[in-house]
């Protein structure tokens, strides 16, 4: 007090400002009691006359806007090191007139000091979505953390998609300001068109845009069923309506799913949507020959079937003379519009003459279903354009597109010219392909229908074994050999087959290279877990059969010296291999050949494809698959992928148990221990060879007949 009250004209200078401190108090708390607090002390003694209006589009204030501003300007002698805010009471503020304090409103700020933060409020951030599209983003948003479920419920999907719509603010993908987008109108056409590629529309619901642009909700649910529609397309497409295991147990490719990010990505970026979309379905050219197929088949746009009535032959002359008319050369008939829309004929649709497309397109249509091809429009031809054979037909090239979906994208090995090895089990054909092209062919003997057919598989062919040893798989012996022995104890010594016992118990039998082993002379290994291969035979009188299904699982080769220089000659092309080098080999002891670079084998059941001169050709559905694969796409069966669980496949234990009385075991019995040879290695010769997973599937081909 000392320093500041030093007379009396001092001292009444200290009432006077205890005076005006306690009116600026007291209006202060008048005030607090209408108005929301202010950021500082400083500003309830601020007498801001004009006020300017509050930004565009700045939200209401929040309670976390009217926290204590603790950094507030003090006089020079009150600068001190920073300490915790103090109550209004006790801020010593400047004097003001009370009227002016009482009346004056909040003061102006800039717009910034209440601009949301964007880093921490993406909501808030709408810099990124046109402001027609705001309110369909807001809706997306909710769904998407209310109902993701329900349009999603496959979790890499929904993860997916959701971080999409996030990236772009939740903006819709599908539409601007209301208005379809072409991306969205190329993805809807991809839709409407999925039979064309043997799938079913009804799996992949369009949904109405023109009536959703009443509403932000029905605009935002329609975008989410359109982003779902087209991962279900492209996840179908490229995979498959069902799972190769839901078909049968001797069936295993490589999985290869769709990522969705990629799918949502490369759909919604292209210029062509539409052909971003059709480009999951299978790129192979036998896929798309037989799409085109399943369109002469269908008749018509629609895929509606196309009835041709009964009338008279129709048949088309070419006119003769360079003054004949035309018409003269043709009839005409009112069901001509209905058979060039039948066959395919887009031009001159209404035309009731038979001219020489028609014509042309009968005679085509007659050799496709073994008819003389006349050109002519009889009773038999007609009886053919109507038979529901031609269902069934179409049935079987819809499995057949399946079935091509479960195969690898890249058939070969790209290092040696894109080869590899394809076998149709129906046609009984082997084929070596390289650079798109056929290089050799052959005749080959695959398993007999039931628990010996052949599987369905790829896999690397990674060497050959000439003058290969015969290890009989345990479930020949199990049910053939062992029955055998109890019928004739020396069956085994005659047939010059070897039976092992193990310290184990189990009993292995075998039979040694030579001319009469049941690999015959070459052995072309792909391990794999069904244990099967393609082998040379002693048995040549089968190849002249048309039906050829006789095996136990293994693939018989005709011309196996041939084959075997054909596929080291890909992988070894300066080691010039002929078949005559592959024979001068043949002898007594195991002769192993490695590839350097494996080439891909591929075991597929083909019972519908398109020949070299582009006829459709149907084979026999030897072991039912596409009887089994119909029910299912005609079922709900095939909708859900990922619970599929894979049916019960047999038991490839080594075998145990006593052996019939008088049966010669070989003195040399073989160890169980860790050192030796497990089956799989026995099976498919060492070479080092890593063992696949469990053994279980098919066995090969037996010696005993019964």
């Amino acid at each position: 007090m000392r320093d500041c009250v030093t007379t009396r004209g001092g001292y009444d200078r200290v009432l006077m400002a205890i005076a005006a401190t306690f009116l600026a108090v007291s209006s202060t708390s008048a005030l607090a009691q209408n108005d929301p607090p202010r950021n500082s002390a400083a500003e309830l003694a601020i007498d801001a006359a004009i006020p300017l209006p509050e930004p565009a589009n700045v939200p209401p204030p929040t309670a976390s806007d009217f926290k204590p501003d603790t950094t507030a300007t003090v006089s020079p002698s009150q600068a001190k090191a920073p300490e915790p805010a103090k109550p209004l009471e006790s801020v010593a503020v400047p004097a003001t007139d009370p009227a002016k304090t009482v009346a004056s409103p909040p003061p102006a700020t800039p717009a910034t000091a209440t601009a949301p933060d964007t880093a921490k409020d993406p909501v808030k951030a709408a810099s990124s979505v046109p402001a027609a599209d705001q309110p369909v983003a807001d809706r997306l948003r909710d769904l998407m953390a209310t109902k993701a479920t329900k349009y999603f419920d496959r979790k890499a999907e929904r993860a997916a998609v959701e971080k999409f719509y996030t990236g772009r603010d939740y903006a819709p993908i599908w539409t601007q300001s209301g208005s379809v987008t072409a991306a969205a109108k190329g993805v809807m056409a991809r839709l409407r068109d999925a039979a064309a590629d043997g799938l079913n529309p009804a799996d992949y619901p369009v949904p109405d845009f023109t009536a959703a642009a009443s509403t932000p909700d029905a605009l935002a649910e329609a975008d989410l069923k359109l982003t779902e529609s087209m991962l279900d397309y492209a996840r179908q497409a490229q995979s498959g309506r069902m799972h190769w295991s839901q078909v049968s147990a001797d069936i295993q490719y490589p999985e290869h799913p769709i990522d969705p990010n990629e799918v949502l990505a490369n759909v919604t970026g292209a210029k062509d949507a539409s052909a971003a979309l059709d480009s999951y379905n299978p790129p192979h050219k036998l896929y798309k020959l037989l799409k085109a197929k399943l369109a002469e088949l269908r008749g018509g746009p629609d895929g509606a079937p196309i009835i041709i009535d009964d009338g008279e032959p129709l048949k088309y002359t070419p006119a003769r003379g360079k003054n004949a008319p035309e018409a003269e050369a043709q009839m005409s008939d009112p069901r001509v519009p209905k058979l060039r829309a039948k066959l395919g004929i887009t031009e001159n649709t209404d035309d009731i003459r038979y001219d020489a497309k028609v014509a042309a397109a009968v005679r085509k249509f007659q050799e496709s279903v073994d008819l003389k091809p006349t050109g002519v429009l009889d009773d038999r031809t007609v009886k053919a354009l109507n038979t529901p054979k031609r269902d069934k037909q179409i049935d079987t090239v819809l499995v057949n597109m399946e079935r091509w979906r479960w195969l690898p994208r890249d058939l070969g090995a790209p290092s040696i010219g894109d080869a590899y090895v394809i076998l149709n089990i129906p046609d009984y054909t082997l084929k070596v392909m390289q650079r798109g092209a056929q290089v050799w062919t052959t005749r080959v003997v695959t398993g007999k229908p039931g628990q010996h057919a052949t599987p369905l598989l790829s896999e690397t062919m990674k060497f050959i074994t000439v003058n290969p040893t015969w290890n009989v798989p345990p479930s020949i012996i199990y049910n053939e050999y062992l029955p055998a022995l109890q019928q004739d104890p020396t069956v085994l010594d005659r047939m010059g087959l070897r039976l092992e016992r193990a310290r184990d118990g189990s009993i292995h039998i075998s039979q040694p290279p030579g001319e009469a082993n049941a690999l015959g002379r070459i052995r072309f290994n792909f391990p794999n877990k069904f244990l099967v291969y393609q082998h040379d035979t002693p048995d040549k009188n089968l190849f002249a059969r048309d039906e050829r299904a006789f095996s136990h699982g293994c693939m018989r080769v005709q011309y196996p010296d041939q084959y075997a220089a054909v596929l080291l000659n890909i992988t070894m092309p300066n080691e010039r291999y002929t078949p005559e080098r592959i024979r001068s080999m043949y002898g007594s002891s195991e002769i192993d050949l490695k590839f350097p670079t494996p080439i891909p084998v591929n075991i597929t059941y083909q019972t519908a494809f398109v020949d070299d001169a582009g006829k459709l050709q149907f084979r026999k559905d030897v072991y039912g698959r596409d009887a089994t694969m119909i029910s299912i796409l005609k079922s709900s069966r095939g909708k859900d992928l990922e619970n599929v669980v894979a049916h019960a496949q047999p038991n490839y234990s080594r075998p145990k148990g006593p052996l019939p009385n008088a049966v010669n075991v070989s003195d040399n019995s073989f160890s169980s221990g860790s050192s030796s040879p497990n089956f799989f290695e026995r099976l498919f010769g060492g070479g080092g060879q890593p063992t696949p997973p469990a053994p279980v599937g098919r066995p090969s081909r037996r010696v005993f007949t019964r």
